[in-house]
């Protein structure tokens, strides 16, 4: 029967569909044809129109598939609640009689107490049960039938609660008999009205399979029309589109190749003349761009190849080297051994982080490795004038760092800071994360400090560095500014907060950036230059 009624339904739907279908076919195919040839002409670019072709049949053929689903899962779930609801009905008829009749008569025989019967864990049960099922189903008629049935398991309960008293205040056998065959008959009261619930939930599922067969018949039909209009926009669409890209590239064609055979005369009286001005004008706007980002480039390379020549000749400053061996001699000759042994490694070390084996980029944790053997050498020169703290945060010390950055700032510290401070003073280089993407490392001194007309001008030259006008502030922060600008971009660089005989600190933000080779790599010889425990000349180091 039901497959013979869901044929019938079937035939029906076709039938009005192609009836719908012969009736505006030619009123629906005129209409998107010509909103194809609107939407063909507006002016948007061809990207745009391709990606809104695409939605347009996406949309088209996704929106039938995916209401078919959202019915048929509404429909399943219903069938589901039916189909849960006739187990669960089953299930009660066809245990409740049977268990309750069992319980009461051992009670009443006197097997077993009544306080040891199973008769209310049955009825809660029970009672469980035609929760669940009054919850799934939604059919108001079904619920009429449910509420019978928890009346009758009520009347049966109260029967039992009935049967608790009489047996507490010792009725007769008798009696006790009596109202065991009303429970009898209340049981089988529950288990007729249960059985026909569940034969009107089983009458329901014939009904619930009818209906979903006629709507998913009614929605295949809906799902065919609905592709058929998607292929008819997706080639009206096609023609349209494929219209709009090739006749502009071929009036472009025909444009170019006049311009190969005619004077720019001729073209003046050309229809086109106008975007063909436009485009040439724009085309050699674009070829001045290119030669000036050219001429630019290669002047910001020569630049930058000044900045690491000048960097390079200070690292290797023959002054430097030259007191360097000169302390090296005079503290051989006093016999200082293991000074002498410590200040050989950290100028060793130096200048083999210097050379980094050609590399231009190394650790922050060696850079501040070389900042701490260059102010190592120093404090052995300046003996109690000099002293110096280290901060690296671990999370930062693998990222890496232009190199010879942060000895230049700790010499301009040194040399314009602290050698002006009676008494000496202390050089503070602090590496840390400013954020998950920019590292922040300050190079602090309590030095003199910068004068108030020094620092405005400074800061000044800072700020407004346009990487073509020499800087007035010296080596050690102007040609670090350029060079942080020029490798890493204009947003970078140095920033100076300074207070007249108080101290100093330079500021750099460069960006966090981790290179596998680079943060790996161990610099030859660290470990055949320890550094002797408990030396006087060395610096703190946190």
């Amino acid at each position: 029967m039901a497959p013979m009624n869901a044929a019938a339904a079937w035939q029906q739907v076709l039938g009005s569909v192609r009836r719908t279908a012969d009736g505006f076919k030619t009123l629906w195919a005129g209409r998107m044809v010509r909103g194809v040839g609107v939407f063909a002409g507006v002016h948007v670019s061809i990207r745009a129109k391709i990606l809104i072709a695409m939605v347009v049949v996406i949309v088209l053929m996704g929106a039938s598939n995916a209401f078919l689903v959202l019915q048929v899962m509404n429909y399943s779930r219903q069938y589901d609640a039916i189909i849960n609801n006739v187990t669960t009905a089953n299930s009660i008829s066809g245990n409740i009689k049977t268990d309750i009749d069992t319980e009461m008569w051992k009670i009443v025989s006197g097997k077993i107490d009544f306080a040891a019967g199973r008769q209310y864990q049955i009825l809660s049960e029970v009672d469980a049960k035609l929760t669940q099922a009054m919850a799934n189903t939604d059919s108001p008629r079904g619920q009429i039938k449910l509420e019978g049935v928890r009346r009758t398991i009520r009347t049966l309960t109260e029967y039992v609660d009935l049967m608790a008293v009489q047996i507490r205040n010792h009725s007769t056998a008798a009696e006790n008999e009596q109202l065991l065959e009303k429970i009898r008959f209340a049981t089988s009261v529950v288990e007729e009205v249960v059985q026909d619930y569940a034969l009107f939930e089983v009458h329901r599922t014939e009904g619930q399979y009818q209906t979903m067969r006629e709507a998913v018949a009614r929605w295949e039909a809906f799902s065919i029309l609905l592709m058929a209009t998607a292929v008819l926009f997706s080639l009206v669409a096609t023609w349209y589109l494929s219209r709009s890209i090739y006749i502009p590239i071929k009036k472009l064609h025909n444009v170019t190749t006049t311009l190969t055979k005619d004077d720019l005369q001729a073209l003046v009286t050309h229809a086109n003349v106008d975007e063909i001005t436009e485009l040439g004008l724009s085309f050699n706007i674009l070829v001045g761009k290119i030669r000036d980002l050219l001429a630019a480039k290669i002047k910001e390379q020569d630049e930058l190849k000044k900045a690491e020549l000048k960097a390079l000749q200070a690292q290797i400053n023959p002054h430097f080297l030259y007191n360097t061996l000169d302390t090296i001699i005079w503290m051989a000759e006093a016999n200082k051994k293991d000074q002498v042994v410590e200040l050989v490694s950290a100028l060793s070390q130096f200048f083999r982080i210097s050379l980094s084996k050609g590399r231009d980029w190394i650790t922050i944790a060696d850079e501040v490795e070389q900042t701490r053997s260059y102010l190592t050498i120093q404090k052995m020169r300046y003996q109690k004038i000099l002293d110096f703290r280290i901060e690296l945060d671990a999370d930062a010390a693998a990222n890496t760092i232009l190199k010879l950055t942060l000895q230049p700032l700790v010499e301009n510290a040194l040399y314009h800071g602290i050698k002006h401070k009676r008494g000496g003073g202390t050089i503070r280089v602090r590496a840390r994360m400013r954020n998950p993407a920019e590292i922040q490392i300050d190079v602090e001194d309590d030095g003199i400090g910068f004068a108030p007309e020094k620092l405005t001008r400074l800061q000044s030259e800072l700020a407004n560095d346009d990487g073509e006008s020499p800087m007035d502030s010296g080596f050690g922060i102007g040609n670090v500014h350029r060079r942080l600008k020029l490798y890493y971009g204009r947003q970078y660089g140095l920033s100076i907060r300074s207070t007249h005989y108080t101290g100093t600190c330079v500021t750099l933000i460069i960006p966090a950036q981790v290179q596998v080779e680079t943060a790996k790599a161990e610099l030859p010889g660290r470990t055949a230059w320890p550094e002797p425990a408990g030396s006087p000349w060395r610096g703190s180091e946190a």
